[in-house]
């Protein structure tokens, strides 16, 4: 509803609706004069849901899997690329926008293979390997027509560690192609892959705790998206909880979004960031994901043991601070890290995607 059609409008509030009479919009002259009334819940009128299409993405009852394969790669256009991060923060971080056509579908958590143009240096006359990217948006993409996807890169960098500069031959190829490109150019797509961080959708009241670090947010970004943001046929009533674990305040990714769903939706959504050259942990050094993880760590235990999904994404060299921490807590209340970690993985709690 446009500003400028409130501020003509009159609002009545009786019970728990938001009641606006307010001047038709109608083509008709002879109508243009009337009024109707637009009644809806005021929890309904403070965050309206984004509606999308098709519909029919909800009614696979299997992801889809590797529909393009390296051999044959989709070749798929980019709609937009955008860095996403402030001045201060290291290195850059885009969003890319990369339409299929509806040719490419996904479900939340999965990733797509990319193949950078060029062949590869090892093996001559042969194209580069396969680079995998958890995608960032919902089955409906950035666009909510179910035709586009998006991509959180950061852009691989070479320094030589004697003289300090850049050494563009060694920089990430993948990353750079996707950085680099611009709007109509072609990029080639497998997949999409991956079944480990599917969001388990059969309990709607279910508690989900989401760990990343850096480009790690993507598939959390999409959980949020369709959790928060899309008017689907799911109705989530869980808890999520998103633990984010980056360098500074300008290299927080996707923060407006996570900021408003916690202004939306207080009692179903819980937002931690840990920001590692801002912050001290409560030893006095530097605050990461684990130490945050740490400061909960009573609620988060209490939680997997009422069946709640915890998930991981980003570099691996994050998961030992983190395995170290949930042992060392584990131990402190008396209980075996080893033994409860295998009863999660047994039961479908425990979810990692790390690169």
């Amino acid at each position: 509803m446009a500003h400028s059609a409130i501020s003509q409008a009159t609002s009545l509030t009786f019970s728990d609706k938001l009641c606006i009479s307010m001047p038709s919009i109608d083509l008709k002259a002879a109508r243009s004069r009337s009024q109707y009334i637009v009644c809806m819940s005021v929890q309904q009128a403070s965050k309206a849901k984004v509606s999308v299409s098709p519909l029919s993405l909800e009614d696979a009852k299997e992801p889809p899997l590797n529909i393009y394969k390296p051999k044959e790669p989709y070749t798929a256009t980019i709609v937009s690329v955008e860095r996403i991060v402030g001045p201060k923060a290291p290195g850059e971080t885009c969003h890319i926008v990369i339409d299929h056509d509806g040719n490419l579908p996904y479900w939340e958590g999965q990733s797509y293979g990319v193949v950078p143009p060029g062949e590869n240096p090892k093996k001559p006359g042969s194209p580069h390997n396969v680079r995998l990217y958890s995608i960032a948006s919902t089955r409906y993409g950035d666009s909510f027509d179910g035709k586009t996807a998006s991509l959180c890169v950061r852009r691989a960098v070479y320094y030589d560690p004697e003289t300090g500069k850049e050494d563009p031959s060694k920089n990430g190829v993948c990353s750079n192609f996707l950085c680099n490109a611009k709007p109509g150019d072609k990029v080639k797509i497998t997949g999409p892959s991956g079944k480990i961080m599917l969001l388990p959708e059969d309990n709607l009241n279910a508690t989900h705790i989401m760990i990343g670090t850096g480009t790690g947010v993507a598939p959390f970004r999409g959980y949020l998206r369709r959790m928060f943001m899309e008017s689907v046929p799911i109705k989530f009533n869980g808890l999520a909880w998103l633990f984010l674990g980056v360098a500074n305040t300008d290299s927080l990714l996707y923060d407006d979004e996570f900021t408003k769903y916690l202004s939306d939706y207080p009692g179903n959504f819980r937002y931690d960031r840990a920001l590692s050259r801002e912050q001290k942990n409560n030893k006095g050094g530097k605050m990461y994901v684990q130490d945050k993880i740490e400061e909960y760590s009573d609620e988060i235990f209490k939680l997997l043991d009422e069946g709640a999904h915890i998930y991981f994404c980003g570099l691996k060299g994050m998961m030992p601070g983190i395995q170290d921490t949930l042992k060392r807590v584990a131990e402190e209340r008396g209980e075996s890290w080893e033994q409860k970690l295998s009863q999660l993985k047994k039961n479908k709690q425990w979810h990692v995607e790390v690169y």
